[in-house]
């Protein structure tokens, strides 16, 4: 699949928990960093995500904030 949006992180899954209609997906990034990102639960069912799996972290944002 190919998209217009260039921040696209590849990584692995080290965790889905999944509490109401949310599902929170933690992902290794390498070099002890880690993205977390909340979905609704019926994507992540739907993509039938599970800790191990490869995935690509796609980051679309109107707004970043930098910090030093």
């Amino acid at each position: 699949m190919e998209l217009s949006a260039r921040n696209q992180i590849t990584g692995r899954i080290t965790s889905v928990r999944v509490d109401g209609l949310m599902a929170e997906v933690s992902v290794d990034i390498g070099g002890g960093k880690e993205i977390v990102s909340t979905i609704t639960r019926t994507s992540a069912q739907r993509l039938d995500l599970k800790a191990g799996d490869q995935v690509t972290a796609i980051i679309k944002a109107s707004e970043v904030l930098i910090a030093k």
